[in-house]
């Protein structure tokens, strides 16, 4: 089943900015249509009250209602040549003054009385024939002595033009909007994203032999530039542990090289010509001695992979130091005695540890200071606490270092001098472990020359 492929962020920004532009003009339209049609009723209603309160005061004052009678086509030429009504009748009677050109049928509408102002609650809404909504009041007035009700109403047709007219154009308003943010929008979203697609063009041309490549921060935008960082230390990652994997297979080749290549020249020689029963077990003895040693580089390895992997779970628990380097100390006395090295151990503490590891990578301290050790010499066991670190310290006397040498003691496979090389029960890992097991506790593992012939190896782990 195929993914559905998701639309491009250029296109989704450039649609959600053109809506939000497309409703920001479409809601401005909106409320300058409703202001609009409000003061077109305002002005309406004033317009049919006002033309009552004037037709009354002169009813009331100057025309009397029998004059009207005799001559109607005065008040219908007042009225000028608009569509609106005005009706003229005493109450109850038939209308003295009938003007209805459009013959619209007025809703029924109070009377106000005579003495009292009409006002906006006096008007009252209606519909003409053509659907045009109108405006329509009721006064009530005297003139002569008799009373007579005044009925104006206005057919608001301009005012429905000009509304019509007003709603096309924030129509047309509100695509401009829509279509001119679409293509602005796309234009410089398009350009404000190039430094993505200039990312992912050198994500795509990156290759093992192209990693040193990095991306230029120089022009990349604030927004971009804690991706353009990430980025990059993602490679300097990669990069570095792509170097370390080339120069761990190469060294792990070499390594296993050598005891494989025993072997098999220990066996063709043998097989050359026939061989007593006691060469045959000694030779034995020799390839259990190559397999172990490759027994113990691939433990090793495998320890050392699970470490970098973050595979290996600590089983931390207090431990006693004193105790923990007691036990070690025991274990390596016959060795340190067959060279006339004394183990001397000093101080004590509380720590929080996984005790397999912690012996293990004390253990690699201690045999590694027996093995390099002078003969006769001691070798230091110590522990100190000071500013929230626990302080494990193995120091021996030995071959002075150089810098760059005493830099390399941790990496794996490193053998800095020629007695090193020598040592058939050495394989270089022993130091790299103790590296890794510090850094699955969050610990560090350190190498100093305290005074010239003496190395000394420290441990320092938080206490928290």
């Amino acid at each position: 089943m195929r993914t559905r492929r998701q639309p491009s962020l250029t296109l989704r920004s450039t649609l959600a900015f053109s809506l939000v532009a497309m409703l920001t003009v479409a809601g401005a339209g909106v409320y300058l249509y409703e202001s609009m049609k409000a003061s077109l009723l305002q002005r309406s209603d004033h317009a049919v009250l006002g033309r009552l309160d004037h037709f009354r005061k002169l009813l009331h004052y100057d025309l009397t209602l029998d004059k009207l009678q005799s001559s109607p086509q005065i008040f219908e030429n007042m009225l000028d040549s608009e569509d609106d009504i005005f009706i003229i009748a005493e109450p109850g009677q038939t209308p003295v003054i009938m003007v209805n050109p459009l013959q619209a049928e007025l809703p029924p509408l109070p009377v106000t009385a005579e003495g009292m102002r009409a006002d906006a609650a006096s008007l009252r809404t209606g519909m003409a024939p053509s659907g045009v909504p109108l405006r329509a009041a009721t006064v009530q007035t005297s003139s002569g002595g008799r009373a007579v009700n005044l009925t104006a109403a206005h057919i608001m047709v301009k005012e429905m033009s000009l509304l019509a007219d007003f709603r096309q154009r924030i129509y047309l308003a509100v695509a401009l909007a829509f279509l001119i943010t679409a293509l602005l929008g796309f234009v410089l979203l398009r350009r404000g994203l190039r430094p993505l697609r200039e990312m992912a063009a050198h994500a795509a041309d990156i290759s093992p032999e192209r990693l040193e490549s990095r991306m230029r921060s120089e022009n990349t935008p604030v927004e971009l530039q804690q991706l353009s960082d990430a980025y990059n230390a993602m490679l300097d990652r990669l990069a570095d542990g792509y170097l370390r994997l080339t120069q761990f297979s190469a060294d792990l080749a070499h390594e296993i090289r050598t005891p494989v290549g025993s072997l098999m020249g220990h066996c063709q020689v043998a097989l050359r010509q026939v061989r007593s029963a006691d060469e045959y077990q000694a030779l034995l003895a020799s390839n259990l001695e190559e397999l172990e040693r490759i027994s113990r580089i691939v433990e090793s390895i495998l320890f050392l992979a699970r470490a970098d992997e973050t595979q290996a779970v600590l089983q931390r628990q207090p431990l006693c130091v004193h105790d923990e380097m007691q036990r070690v100390a025991e274990y390596f006395e016959g060795l340190a005695e067959e060279r006339q090295i004394r183990l001397l151990i000093s101080g004590d503490a509380t720590l929080s540890a996984d005790p397999l590891l912690l012996r293990r990578a004390l253990s690699n301290l201690v045999a590694n200071a027996i093995r390099y050790a002078d003969h006769g010499s001691e070798v230091l066991i110590g522990v100190t606490t000071a500013q929230a670190h626990c302080r494990i310290e193995v120091e021996n006397q030995g071959p002075v270092l150089s810098d760059s040498a005493l830099s390399k003691l941790f990496d794996r496979f490193y053998r800095g001098d020629a007695s090193r090389h020598q040592s058939s029960d050495s394989n270089g890992l022993g130091l790299a472990i103790v590296a890794a097991i510090m850094q699955l506790h969050g610990a560090e593992a350190s190498v100093v020359q305290p005074r010239p012939g003496y190395i000394r190896f420290a441990l320092s782990f938080p206490m928290a």
